[in-house]
């Protein structure tokens, strides 16, 4: 970002006043119209506004689709906006207050999550988005074991926050149904409140152990919990609301723009690596404008995500993908506001 703005409260009102008159009609901004809002009416000139449009556009922050016409914001003008302003705004006493009815009122986890992303949809306009944590670092509340009659086994996951995961595994031995209850037992016994990443690790420690190198129970255990089976690795699911709302915005209006968004939202995978960087960047809620991960229609695009959870029942993340020229202040308030709530939620969860 140019220091020349970062040092100018001049400019960063008007930058921001450009971007946010942007942001609401869609239509380029014209020096007049800065010198008709509130912020700038009595102390500035309608000739000092037009130099210093003159000079963001020189900067990078502006530029000027036709000759005659007002300036647009470039995706620096964005960045600036997302990072400087709306980062210091707050959501409405309002808005907390129906985002907290909202997750009270789900009765189970997965309908918590999913009206997590209903509410970040509903509030950008754009897309919701929640990445669960991997289940091979979620607490697990309980384990069960089924055998199916081609010898394949059902395992039910339930983890302390009450959500379920079921997978279909095919062992490399022969089990009954006695012996898979054994195990189970053994188990939920053991390692309730633990994550299958620490079973695992627990398991082979004792294997290690000249006393249960040959302790059938662990042997089975082992073999029935591997995170990468079970967990599938770092697979996480994802779900996502607000597709037909995002794609009646008009940046999306042309069928090629359109196909575009589709295919974006289509490419879940790279949603979950998206929304999932943002765990590990140092600030609260992580603001990337242009998704170029997103191919053609990632040039259109906002990306505002936020870790949630962590501790036992491991750490997610949410945010909403939307157009560039979104409403940044309610969108980013939003997604940290969701985030603690929804972690909030999710320790009331586990601790009933």
């Amino acid at each position: 970002m140019s220091a020349a703005v970062l040092n100018s409260k001049r400019k960063q009102q008007i930058l921001a006043e450009i971007v946010r008159a942007y942001i609401d009609s869609g239509e380029p901004v014209s020096s007049r119209t800065v010198s008709r809002s509130h912020a700038h009416a009595e102390s500035l000139s309608t000739a000092t506004i037009r130099s210093v449009m003159a000079d963001l556009e020189d900067e990078g922050f502006l530029y000027q689709p036709h000759t005659s016409a007002g300036r647009v914001p470039t995706t620096a003008a964005y960045q600036f906006f997302a990072q400087i302003v709306a980062s210091q705004a707050k959501l409405d006493p309002g808005d907390q207050q129906w985002i907290r009815a909202e997750l009270a009122a789900a009765a189970t986890p997965e309908e918590v999550t999913e009206r997590a992303g209903h509410i970040l949809a509903k509030m950008s306009r754009g897309l919701g988005i929640v990445v669960s944590p991997p289940l091979g670092r979620t607490a697990l509340e309980h384990i069960h074991f089924m055998l199916l009659p081609d010898g394949r086994v059902v395992a039910v996951l339930v983890t302390t926050a009450g959500a379920t995961r079921d997978k279909i595994i095919r062992p490399e031995q022969n089990y009954s149904q006695g012996d898979l209850d054994r195990t189970a037992e053994y188990l939920n016994r053991q390692y309730a409140g633990r994550s299958l990443d620490a079973i695992r690790a627990d398991l082979l420690s004792r294997l290690a152990n000249e006393r249960e190198r040959y302790d059938r129970l662990v042997r089975d255990a082992l073999a029935l919990c591997d995170p990468s089976v079970l967990g599938e690795g770092d697979a996480r699911e994802i779900y996502v609301e607000g597709a037909a709302q995002m794609a009646s915005a008009p940046e999306f209006a042309g069928q090629g723009q359109m196909r575009d968004l589709l295919a974006a939202i289509e490419e879940r995978e790279k949603l979950v690596a998206l929304l999932s960087t943002c765990i590990d960047t140092p600030e609260p809620v992580h603001v990337q404008i242009g998704v170029k991960e997103m191919l053609a229609a990632g040039e259109h695009l906002a990306l505002i995500s936020a870790p949630y959870g962590g501790g036992e029942e491991g750490q997610g993340s949410l945010g909403v993908l939307g157009p560039v020229r979104m409403h940044y202040e309610r969108a980013i308030t939003a997604v940290a506001f969701v985030a603690r709530a929804f972690s909030e939620t999710m320790r009331r969860e586990s601790e009933d």
